[in-house]
């Protein structure tokens, strides 16, 4: 493989089935997403509604999230995966039947909402063990000298999959319904678990086989925090993704403020991954190892103004053409975070680490759905959107003043030293 070749993860053939598996997951998992909040937002129109569904995540994903990271570091990954995705067909199935004719003709709004709302903290649970299984996984997977190449194209992935989802996703409900949409999700989900059993099964590199619990999630909770770059990295994205997120109210936007229906919905969903894959893909021949932590300050913060002229406007075109940027700027900062966990990360304590990760930068997705549809709620839309907008920026000077070890990283050295294994 040429030094630079910004393709070398994927002459890797069992990485490319890692792709296709992982596409289909997200792809299954954006839909499922877009449509739920679209059913509970269209039951209720109440904005605090669609925060609720943040909050049921959150809780079972934060709370779990440090035990989930012991268990993937004590156990075979493969396995590990087909066991969550399998349970992940279930809460699918679940979904798909909530919003059945049947059901409901025959339900209270409120009996439903409390059924979505059970089955999404089902999948809260799920999620604190998908993220650390799956990085860990990655790194089994390529050698650690295309660690940063593996990186790219496996979030490029998931960003590509949540384009097409949250796309598919917003024009199925006009084309098909809820139900149909949710039914085609629980088939890609099965497909997905069948294609697992393709890859085959990884040696566990955890030396402490054994190692009780509280000792474990002691030593990765401790690597994390005194290491300044994972630290100032995963501070950086939990305040940027709490207070900047703007998904969870998109189909307040859609439905009231733009007034553009399910399509313009799904638009403005797919035009955030849309920016971040595009922005993905050029950093594969555009490396992003030197000046990292200038690179990611820089990304965050465009991030942050897009979200407030997201905020502010109320033309169609413009807030498409504010979130394909912000999404961009994200991607950046995505891939730049994924290398710095990879290149940065013992291999025996990925499961645990990439379990901090999730309660910084993952639960807070869930958190800063409910921040959001609160904020909405007491502030209104628009003013909820610029002050996290806002927040964003601030949050950037900030760490960029106080870590000087993240504003000076350069990835370079760490690469270089890989670049002779086999």
């Amino acid at each position: 493989m040429a030094k630079n070749d910004p393709y070398a993860a994927l002459r890797i053939k069992e990485f490319n089935i890692f792709l296709l598996l992982r596409f289909l997951l997200v792809f299954g998992w954006s839909i499922q997403f877009i449509v739920i909040e679209w059913e509970v937002y269209s039951l209720t129109k109440d904005p605090l509604n669609l925060g609720l569904i943040g909050l049921m995540e959150i809780i079972p994903a934060f709370t779990m999230a440090l035990f989930a990271g012991h268990i993937v570091d004590q156990n075979e990954k493969r396995n590990l995966l087909a066991k969550c995705i399998a349970a992940f067909s279930f809460i699918s199935l679940g979904l798909f039947l909530l919003t059945s004719k049947k059901i409901v003709a025959n339900w209270t709004t409120q009996n439903i909402l409390i059924g979505i709302y059970a089955l999404v903290f089902l999948g809260g649970f799920l999620r604190s063990f998908f993220g650390p299984t799956i990085f860990s996984l990655v790194a089994l997977i390529v050698p650690k000298k295309v660690y940063p190449n593996a990186a790219t194209w496996s979030t490029s992935t998931w960003k590509a999959a949540g384009v097409l989802g949250a796309l598919f996703g917003g024009f199925s409900i006009h084309w098909m319904g809820v139900p149909k949409t949710l039914c085609l999700v629980f088939i890609m989900v099965m497909l997905s678990l069948i294609i697992t059993f393709r890859i085959k099964k990884k040696p566990i590199l955890n030396p402490n086989i054994g190692e009780s619990v509280k000792e474990s999630l002691k030593v990765g909770v401790r690597f994390v925090f005194s290491n300044k770059a994972i630290l100032g990295a995963l501070t950086l994205d939990m305040i940027a993704v709490l207070f900047g997120g703007t998904v969870a109210l998109l189909s307040v936007f859609a439905q009231d403020i733009l007034q553009v229906g399910s399509k313009g919905f799904g638009i403005l969903n797919a035009s955030i991954s849309l920016g971040s894959i595009l922005s993905m893909f050029l950093t594969t021949y555009l490396p992003v190892n030197r000046n990292t932590g200038v690179k990611l300050l820089g990304s965050i913060f465009v991030f942050g103004l897009c979200i407030i002229a997201f905020g502010l406007s109320s033309i169609f075109w413009v807030s498409i053409l504010a979130l394909f940027l912000s999404g961009a700027a994200d991607g950046i900062s995505m891939v730049i975070r994924q290398t710095i966990l990879q290149l940065k990360t013992p291999d025996e304590m990925r499961g645990r680490v990439s379990s901090v990760n999730s309660m910084f930068v993952g639960s807070s997705n869930e958190l800063g759905a409910f921040e959001s549809g609160l904020a909405a709620k007491l502030l209104g839309p628009v003013t909820a959107v610029v002050f996290g907008g806002t927040m964003t920026l601030l949050t950037v000077v900030a760490v960029g003043i106080k870590n000087p070890v993240l504003r000076t990283l350069d990835l370079t050295k760490d690469i270089e030293e890989h670049e002779n294994e086999p």
